[in-house]
């Protein structure tokens, strides 16, 4: 077990890294106002407008960096800092939950993916762990059996988990260069603003690296202790 929450530490310790880091880059770009004057909430909305997309709501929402697209009621949910203020930070997210309205639009695959595993990973997620554990408590007490084809079921729903975090990564990789490369063909930003809101959606982009890195590290560290145990 010490091995596992050495494992575990270390994730949450570059995750926190990663997410200070993301954290302190928006701050510095909610510096760099806008030349053009527009809202986070006005750059969705034209966003939207040029891909011919009529039937998505951009609205505010509590919280910071909560942004986010909701297919299901086809809303651009923006936080309540991106949806009114007027800088590169706030034009980098809008531009990139935009970019998600236009890969539902498009049926991008792997969007269309990771919508069909959000139910599973729902509901698999929180128990994964206990039916792994509950697994192999019952392999030490009765020996190899019953117990440890418990335990690969659970290593079955850590995995939805793990596949889940790695489909999601050219989801939101994808919504960032729509995101970029619509707020520089049309000109809605200056090379400078460019600049911050390319810097702002990488660092974006890493957090989720890092939950999907974690989360198959995880799935390789309890994999070794269900099969490594195995008579």
């Amino acid at each position: 077990m010490m091995g596992y929450y050495i494992l575990i530490g270390a994730i949450a310790l570059v995750s926190w890294l990663v997410s200070s880091k993301l954290k302190s880059k928006f701050k510095f770009y909610s510096k760099v106002h806008l030349q053009n004057g527009m809202s986070g909430a006005e750059i969705a909305e034209k966003m939207l407008a040029d891909h011919g997309i009529r039937d998505v709501k951009v609205v505010s929402t509590p919280g910071m960096l909560t942004d986010h697209y909701n297919p299901a009621n086809k809303t651009v949910n923006l936080s309540e800092g991106v949806y009114n203020q007027r800088n590169a930070s706030a034009a980098a997210v809008a531009a990139h939950e935009c970019g998600h309205a236009v890969q539902h639009a498009e049926a991008y695959q792997w969007l269309g993916l990771r919508s069909k595993l959000v139910p599973v990973v729902s509901v698999t997620s929180s128990m994964s762990m206990w039916v792994v554990f509950g697994g192999l408590a019952l392999g030490a007490a009765a020996g190899v059996g019953f117990g440890y084809w418990v335990a690969v079921a659970g290593l079955v729903m850590m995995g939805m988990a793990t596949l889940f975090s790695f489909v999601t990564l050219p989801v939101e990789y994808d919504a960032s260069n729509r995101a970029l490369a619509w707020l520089k063909n049309k000109h809605i930003v200056t090379p400078q603003e460019y600049e911050g809101s390319e810097d702002a959606l990488k660092w974006a982009a890493r957090t989720y690296l890092v939950a999907a890195i974690g989360s198959l590290a995880t799935l390789v560290y309890w994999g070794l202790q269900v099969f490594g145990g195995r008579d």
